[in-house]
């Protein structure tokens, strides 16, 4: 196992995550999964023995149900894991039961340490943007908590570009802890994050952490041009992410399938592969209804693609350049820093 820095952190973590949003299976998140204590222990052990040291929930998911399994789960391991959840999201039905003010974050951090069953979070992040509460807020609540000693680390999950360098400043300029990842969704053939934020995440020498790499499926070879499965996330109310470019999420597909045979692997391994081997990313989160499907994806851990076959899952899932990025290519190509050569020039 080569294991990674954290952001601009000095902790080191594996390459792939395992996240726990199938833990709990209570209400919409049914549709993720429905694992229970037994269950999770197994899937826990198996990830550790493979070397994943750390595990991202959410208080959010199933209602808290996720964080205590996960806990419960853990057991007594504390030194050798490391804890990541979220705040941020609806948590209740009250008007202050969402969003990143002071008073949310500070109680949703003890409901969370509750669930754990721990002293303290090794990171905490802001699960969403709250444009109606100032960042001065939230990141002093925030520091606070690192004060405390109740949270070790902040990062913050998806953010804009330009959300992320106003936390940054702020931060600098305030003299307060400051975000040492970024969690973001981004898979083979959904590559938004490419256009501005994984190079402003570079750029600030973060890391990125990534959720749903497989796209809800939709990259693991499972969902093909010419049919679909009997069962899958897609087949229910849950539409992350939106398709609105078939052809090219079917090239991707198919690209990542033909990597995939000629190295007799899943196209989910290859997946996995690619997003590892891109700039910038800390640590990819795999989520696991089950031991064999964990198994698979842990896989993707020994699989090293070849510089042809990276290329060749990039071409076939190049998305197009808005502006001012073409337009960049086009007249300042050799002034491009390495940030922006997150897409190809």
């Amino acid at each position: 196992m080569k294991y990674r820095k954290l952001g601009s952190s000095g902790l080191m973590v594996s390459p792939l995550t395992l996240g726990t949003m199938t833990f709990g299976g209570e209400g919409f998140f049914a549709n993720a999964g429905t694992t229970q204590v037994g269950e999770a222990r197994e899937l826990i052990a198996q990830s550790r023995d493979a070397g994943v040291n750390l595990f991202d929930t959410a208080d959010v998911y199933s209602m808290g149900a996720s964080e205590r399994i996960l806990g419960e789960a853990l057991g007594d391991a504390i030194d050798d894991v490391l804890i990541a959840t979220k705040v941020g999201m609806r948590a209740g039905d009250g008007p202050n039961e969402r969003g990143l003010s002071r008073a949310h974050i500070i109680r949703q951090c003890e409901r969370s340490l509750q669930n754990l069953g721990r002293d303290h979070i090794d990171l905490y992040q802001v699960h969403s943007w709250d444009g109606l509460t100032p960042l001065e807020e939230t990141l002093r609540a925030l520091g606070d908590l690192v004060e405390q000693g109740k949270v070790r680390y902040i990062g913050c999950s998806n953010y804009s570009a330009w959300h992320l360098v106003k936390a940054l400043g702020i931060a600098e300029r305030e003299h307060l802890p400051s975000f040492i990842v970024t969690q973001n969704f981004y898979s083979p053939a959904f590559r938004d994050v490419e256009m501005d934020l994984l190079p402003a995440v570079i750029d600030a020498g973060l890391g990125m952490l990534v959720w749903s790499p497989l796209a809800g499926g939709l990259t693991s070879g499972k969902y093909r041009r010419d049919r679909q499965p009997a069962h899958g996330r897609h087949l229910t109310e849950w539409d992350e992410p939106p398709v609105d470019d078939a052809e090219r999420l079917w090239g991707t597909v198919d690209a990542l399938v033909a990597v995939g045979e000629e190295h007799g692997r899943s196209a989910a391994q290859v997946s996995l592969a690619w997003l590892m081997a891109r700039p910038g990313i800390a640590s990819v989160i795999i989520g696991a209804r089950n031991k064999t499907q964990l198994s698979d994806n842990l896989a993707a851990l020994e699989l090293e693609l070849t510089d042809d076959q990276m290329d060749r899952i990039e071409r076939a899932s190049r998305p197009r350049l808005p502006y001012p990025i073409w337009h960049q290519r086009k007249t300042v190509a050799p002034r491009l820093s390495e940030a922006d050569k997150v897409l190809p020039v």
